[in-house]
């Protein structure tokens, strides 16, 4: 037990808290090599990095996966080949002649997921118009309709709005000849029909939803010009303001943050916009730049690290009144969120309160993060006792709003 309690108190940064690393797949440094030929503006030292990055996560079956000891993966598989690609990997390697053969025993880009086709429509290796529609005009709709955005999560609407925009453009880069993927497709499938199977029964929640798309599709070469250009006015304000101050990025969240900027691309954004380049500068904080293996994590945990080390530390022994942990739970106080975000539109609580998963992100604390810190704080007892009363009954009452009526 000491021997952990020092690992953890070591680890403390200056300013009391602590932010381990969220270890993902290879998708990640896979997307960023997408995006950044897709923008036309390769960092050619980053692409390296992100190659070795790949290519030291590729599995002896020459495929990749999506969690530590898993299968090799559809998506991932052909992300990385299409990265690899792209940086300049020459298709008669072995470790690509490994990744084509896998991948096409697991049903190449046909059995790829939605999202990830989207990334390949960017660059001209799949049809838009096998993509599902995402109206921009949702954005929109009543809170009294039956979909609205605000009756999905939050990391949904911050994932779904960019992608509106981007799906409006289909803003799309094509690729030179020998950096294509035809090769990726099983024979005969490239020119067939590539949208999404129906189920064989006639009612299904997936049969619903494919007909739902099929009719929003053939509506789209009707929009109303001005309906369409107010819809896009109003998704592009609500990603700048979400994207400001308080905020490390779109919701803080990386797929969230990558399509923002892509968005942001589309609308006409310089890299010297100020708006732009601090979204960027957001999604550099991802990276994590060890020498020997650059990567990007999805996000950035250090409210739920602090408060869940504090936990760890005050129950295994550590006293109260350590100097580490009243310098930890100091910093939690200072990160609760005291503007109304999101969550205000569906929750008429009047007083602002909670904590968010991330270093700053004040348009979304959650209840989760929110429970671990008011735990981590009755532990310790921070020095402040009037006004550590006062924020107890403050996050107290704003956690109690959002229970449900069961």
């Amino acid at each position: 037990t000491a021997r952990a309690q020092a690992n953890l108190l070591q680890q403390q940064k200056p300013d009391g808290h602590w932010c381990g690393e969220l270890i993902v797949d290879s998708t990640l440094c896979s997307d960023y090599i997408v995006f950044m030929h897709w923008c036309g503006e390769v960092d050619a030292q980053l692409q390296r990095r992100c190659v070795r990055h790949i290519l030291k996560r590729q599995l002896p079956d020459g495929g990749w996966n999506i969690y530590h000891g898993g299968p090799s993966e559809i998506n991932a598989s052909v992300k990385a080949y299409l990265a690899l690609k792209l940086a300049g990997s020459s298709v008669d390697a072995p470790f690509m002649r490994e990744a084509r053969a896998t991948i096409l025993r697991l049903g190449g880009i046909p059995q790829m997921n939605t999202f990830s086709k989207l990334y390949l429509a960017l660059l001209g290796q799949f049809p838009w118009k096998y993509l599902p529609a995402i109206p921009i005009e949702m954005v929109l709709l009543p809170k009294w309709a039956p979909f609205h955005i605000y009756k999905m999560s939050s990391w949904s609407r911050a994932m779904l709005l960019p992608l509106g925009i981007i799906n409006h453009f289909k803003p799309t880069r094509v690729l030179p000849g020998d950096k294509q993927l035809h090769e990726l497709y099983p024979l005969g499938t490239e020119q067939a029909d590539l949208r999404l199977p129906r189920s064989e029964k006639f009612w299904t929640w997936r049969n619903f939803f494919l007909r739902l798309d099929d009719t929003l599709k053939f509506l789209q070469p009707l929009r109303i010009g001005h309906l369409r250009r107010r819809a896009l006015e109003v998704a592009e304000r609500w990603m700048v303001e979400r994207i400001g101050e308080g905020s490390d990025g779109l919701a803080a969240v990386y797929p969230a943050m990558l399509n923002c900027m892509i968005a942001l691309r589309v609308l006409g954004y310089t890299k010297k916009n100020p708006t732009y380049a601090k979204a960027e500068k957001d999604f550099a904080g991802l990276f994590l730049d060890d020498p020997e293996d650059f990567r990007l994590q999805p996000c950035l945990s250090p409210v739920w690290d602090t408060a869940i080390t504090i936990i760890s530390l005050a129950e295994s022994g550590v006293a109260p009144e350590h100097p580490a942990l009243q310098k930890a739970a100091d910093w939690l106080i200072g990160k609760e969120v005291r503007i109304r975000g999101d969550w205000a539109v569906n929750n008429p609580y009047p007083e602002a309160s909670g904590w968010a998963f991330e270093y700053n992100n004040v348009y979304y604390p959650d209840t989760d993060d929110t429970a671990m810190v008011l735990m981590a704080l009755r532990l310790v007892q921070p020095r402040h006792r009037q006004s550590l009363n006062e924020l107890f009954r403050r996050a107290l009452g704003w956690q109690l709003s959002f229970q449900c009526d069961d």
